[in-house]
């Protein structure tokens, strides 16, 4: 079992999700995050400071599969997800527990 973390453009999460309703899965959680990343910083003043506020709303799409499925799941992702430009989101892969255990009372 491995668990699959992409953080994506907002506007092209329901094209991701759309593209693995066929798709085999375990789980799937959808939420939205902010991200930063390498995109321009923007520069604010508080109290006669500077700080930088580059956060960009993102989608953060987690979803559990078999190992088997893995490599066909994340380039359905990255076609479907990828513009070219910077800012796009990644995609993490990660092991995950076989999810047969029961949660302690």
């Amino acid at each position: 079992m491995k668990q699959i973390i992409a953080i994506v453009r907002p506007f092209l999460a329901e094209k991701v999700l759309e593209g693995l309703k066929r798709a085999p899965l375990e789980a799937l959680n959808v939420r939205e995050v902010k991200g930063y990343g390498r995109q321009k910083e923007h520069l604010r003043e508080y109290n006669d400071n500077e700080y930088a506020t580059a956060f960009l709303p993102k989608v953060e799409i987690t979803l559990w599969v078999d190992e088997t499925r893995v490599d066909n799941i994340v380039q359905k992702i990255s076609e479907i997800a990828r513009t070219g430009r910077m800012g796009d989101g990644k995609i993490f892969v990660l092991p995950a527990a076989d999810g047969t255990t029961d949660l302690p009372k």
